[in-house]
């Protein structure tokens, strides 16, 4: 059965290795699953998450102290729900070969056929972080299933009761040839990194994801790296500014910043600063009138992180920056139940502040300023390629500047991480943010070993190819050195 681990390291790594042997077994066995397989594979993932919706909120909240119910339902099980249900949908369609061009043209005039099928590439280790302990889980695992895959997954131990709650539910409706669940800490994910996967996806830090592939590299497992970085927003000179606020600040104060695509740093024209740090007041305090009692607003994870999104405001405050922390309520947050930390504008951020040196992943949003589009995109190019890229305005050619001169894993205009919404656009990172990407069909590719098959016509046409090399050869070759 499929139970949670929780033994010394030596004793997991060697229950890791046995059920990656029994797995790659199964999968030689039974050969690549048909998509009625896959569908009942994905329609089990679906029934577990309304099944155990309850149980999954009151656990994501408990690890986190204080997360919104309501968000908790929207980010970790309705948008899990999203993958698993549009692989279903799309699955057959997915699984089709593809018919490829024959060249030269020739050769399909005699018969000669070429075509990609797509085949599971195995066993797929998936390793998630606990932002979305359970989204992030379930999004690849829709497309490793979809794939016709078997999982191995890791879940973060900054998380452990949905950790947990993963394995038992996990437990209920599958067997661990199916997908297995393996808990523990920082030494028990180095050691499920070094497994030799046929594939392995990993979502979290990019120093972590470092390691990883590190790991990945000893066995040549293929790998999938989900990062993060600075992720820039551009306001432009003709964006309105409240609208702007608006949809920045939610992002940036949902889950508390907790998000590998939240708004990392502003770049906006001097005269409009004021404008926005205003309009950014005013949103706050219509979403959240009060923050340290308040459902709705998430706390810090644990405290090292709280301590050290802390520290990076001091450290901004001690070299001069000016902090305004966004408090409607005025409320005392010295001495609080849970680790929250209100949102808070850091105006005049420089580089050798920490908050322009690292993800915050935190309710702090820098602010600098740019004297032209060109020193904007100059800014952003001078940093590693981000996750994410936000443009706010009206301007469309200056929106395709911004688009056409800078390299992001993904960009979304006059908002923030709706893309990563959408099922049927490719997520993933580019560079220091990430390598590969998945999401709706592109996932079901990621997963897949793309099989190139030719079959060759019937006709000895070909014969002539073949030594002693005469005439005809001569000119067939030559047919091809043309411009």
């Amino acid at each position: 059965m499929n139970k949670p681990m929780m033994l010394s390291i030596e004793d997991a790594k060697a229950r890791m290795q046995a059920l990656l042997d029994a797995q790659k077994r199964a999968n030689l066995r039974q050969g690549a699953p048909d998509a009625r397989l896959r569908k009942d594979r994905l329609t089990r993932c679906i029934n577990l998450l309304l099944t155990h919706q309850n149980e999954f909120v009151d656990a994501i909240i408990a690890d986190f102290g204080a997360r919104s119910p309501d968000m908790t339902r929207l980010t970790d099980i309705a948008s899990a729900l999203g993958p698993l249900k549009s692989a279903r949908a799309e699955l057959e369609h997915w699984m089709k070969p593809q018919k490829r061009k024959v060249s030269p043209a020739a050769l399909a005039v005699f018969g000669a056929k070429a075509e990609v099928r797509y085949q599971p590439k195995g066993v797929v280790g998936v390793m998630t972080p606990w932002n979305f302990p359970v989204q992030l889980a379930m999004d690849a695992v829709a497309g490793a299933f979809a794939a016709g895959n078997r999982v191995m997954l890791k879940p973060s131990e900054f998380t452990p009761a949905t950790s947990a709650l993963l394995a038992q539910t996990f437990d209920l409706y599958f067997d661990d040839e199916e997908i297995a669940v393996v808990l523990g800490g920082a030494d028990l994910g180095a050691a499920f990194s070094s497994l030799p996967f046929d594939h392995l996806i990993f979502t979290g830090a990019t120093s972590v994801g470092r390691h990883v592939m590190r790991a990945a590299a000893e066995n040549l497992t293929p790998v999938t790296l989900e990062l993060g970085g600075k992720s820039p927003v551009v306001i432009g000179k003709s964006a309105d500014l409240a609208k702007t606020a608006a949809r920045v600040m939610n992002g940036k104060t949902m889950n508390a910043g907790q998000i590998c695509l939240a708004p990392d740093y502003v770049l906006a024209p001097k005269e409009s600063v004021s404008g926005f740090v205003t309009a950014a007041q005013a949103s706050v305090a219509k979403m959240f009138p009060t923050i340290r009692d308040n459902a709705d607003y998430t706390a810090m994870i644990n405290q090292r992180h709280f301590d050290r999104v802390k520290g990076l405001i001091a450290d901004a405050r001690a070299k001069g920056a000016e902090v305004i922390e966004i408090n409607p309520a005025g409320e005392d947050f010295s001495q609080q139940e849970h680790r929250k930390i209100p949102p808070t504008l850091i105006v005049g951020a420089t580089d050798d502040m920490g908050v322009m040196q690292e993800e915050i992943f935190g309710p702090v949003l820098p602010i600098r300023t740019y004297e032209s589009v060109d020193g904007a995109i100059g800014e952003i190019n001078a940093r590693p390629r981000p996750l994410a890229l936000y443009y706010f305005g009206e301007d469309e050619a200056e929106s395709e500047t911004v688009l056409s001169r800078t390299t992001s894993g993904g960009v979304t205009i006059n908002d923030v991480i709706f893309h990563f919404s959408m099922d049927d656009l490719p997520f993933g990172g580019v560079g220091a943010s990430g390598i590969g990407a998945y999401h709706g069909k592109r996932g079901f590719i990621e997963f897949s070993h793309e099989r190139a098959i030719y079959r060759q016509m019937a006709s000895e046409l070909l014969a002539m190819l073949r030594p002693p090399y005469g005439e005809a050869f001569r000119k067939q070759v030559a047919s091809r050195l043309k411009p």
